[in-house]
C-alpha cells in the first residue's frame, strides 16, 4: 500500500515561477551573438531543463565559461520583467504549508537565482530547504540532489513527492526513489513528460490539494 505522502519537492522554473520566456530570450540572447541566425525558438527548447554547463559545453566545449557568464548576465538583468507565476501557485504553497507539508525547492539553477524567484512569488518562508546547482555535485536526474533534500528534511523516499516540468525531474524522482507528478503546463507540453510515465499529472498547481487528500484517505 502507497504511503500517505508527507513532503513536496518542487522544481522550481517552468513548474513555479514561469521563467521560460526569460530563458528562451537569454539564450536567443547569446547564441545569436556567438551564432548569429542558427537558434530559433524550436532549437532552443531542448535547453530548458539541463544546467547551463551542459548545454553550452554541448555547443562549445571550448567556449563554455564565456557562454555560461553572458547568460547569466542577462538573465539576472531581465529576470524580474520578464518571470511571473504559474496561475495559483503562490496562494496553493500558502495553502499546503498550512497542512504540515515538508516543502522543497529541488532546482538545477544556481541558489542565488531560485532565491530571487522566490521573492518573486513572496514565497521565500514556504520552504524549508532550498537545494540548488551549489549544494550537488551530479544535477538531476541525478538522484543526489532529491536526496539531499530529503536528508534535510527528515523525510522518507517512500512518502515524498517530487514535482516538475522536465524529463530530468521525473526520472531524477524515479532514480531517487519517490513518487513523481509532471505539470501540464510544462513549456514541453504534457504528452512529451507523459513518456517518462509520472506517477501523477497535474492539468494546475491547485490539483495538488485533493490529490493529496486522496492519499491521505
Amino acid at each position: 500500500m502507497t504511503k500517505k505522502i508527507t513532503t513536496l519537492l518542487f522544481d522550481f522554473d517552468g513548474t513555479l515561477l514561469d521563467t521560460n520566456e526569460l530563458i528562451i530570450r537569454t539564450f536567443g540572447h547569446v547564441l545569436n551573438k556567438h551564432y548569429p541566425g542558427q537558434y530559433g525558438r524550436e532549437e532552443i527548447l531542448p535547453f530548458l531543463g539541463p544546467t547551463l554547463h551542459e548545454t553550452f559545453g554541448s555547443i562549445n566545449p571550448e567556449k563554455t565559461e564565456q557562454l555560461v557568464s553572458e547568460y547569466r548576465e542577462w538573465n539576472i538583468a531581465n529576470h524580474d520583467e520578464l518571470s511571473k507565476e504559474f496561475d495559483g501557485v503562490s496562494e496553493t504553497l500558502r495553502l499546503l504549508k498550512a497542512e504540515g507539508y515538508k516543502m522543497a525547492i529541488v532546482s538545477t539553477k544556481k541558489n542565488n537565482m531560485v532565491h530571487k524567484g522566490l521573492d518573486l512569488l513572496e514565497a521565500g518562508n514556504v520552504f524549508d530547504t532550498v537545494i540548488g546547482l551549489d549544494d550537488v555535485s551530479k544535477p538531476k536526474p541525478d538522484p543526489e540532489p532529491i536526496l539531499l533534500a530529503l536528508e534535510r528534511l527528515g523525510a522518507d523516499r517512500e512518502e515524498a513527492l517530487m514535482i516538475g516540468d522536465n524529463y530530468h525531474d521525473i526520472v531524477g524522482g524515479q532514480n531517487a526513489g519517490v513518487q513523481t507528478a509532471g505539470v501540464a503546463w510544462s513549456v514541453k507540453g504534457e504528452d512529451f513528460l507523459q513518456e517518462y510515465n509520472p506517477d501523477y499529472m497535474l492539468q494546475h498547481i491547485s490539483d495538488l490539494l485533493p490529490l493529496l487528500k486522496g492519499e491521505q484517505g
